[in-house]
């Protein structure tokens, strides 16, 4: 049980990393010029975003036998539920939107489990 709280946590810390990553990344460009406090925050962004994403893959690979695919899923679900989050915008979104994120996020699942990852 204790693994599983570290790897949601990694997870989780993963797609926040590179969510906020592409959250400074949509403001790096401002009037046609580089801002370059933002395309610094996304770097950093990015990079922590990688770490976690290793030290998950870690402690998943000493769990379970997983995919690439599967690994790009898990990363995907968890960096576009940050991006949302983070950006504020999804509270924003029409109830189609929303939904249809959900069956996005849906679909993930559904391939994680028939795959067997």
């Amino acid at each position: 049980m204790g693994s599983m709280v570290l790897i949601v946590a990694l997870l989780l810390l993963c797609g926040a990393g590179d969510a906020l990553g592409f959250v400074y990344a949509g403001r790096a460009w401002q009037d046609g010029r580089l801002v370059w406090i933002e395309a610094i925050k996304s770097a950093l962004s990015f990079q922590f975003g990688v770490v976690m994403y290793l030290l998950t893959l870690r402690q998943l690979a000493q769990h379970f036998a997983i995919s690439t695919e599967i690994q790009t899923l898990v990363w995907f679900g968890a960096t576009i539920i940050g991006v949302a989050a983070l950006s504020g915008q999804v509270l924003r979104w029409q109830v189609t939107e929303q939904l249809v994120a959900m069956a996005v996020l849906g679909g993930i699942a559904w391939l994680l489990y028939r795959t067997g990852a």
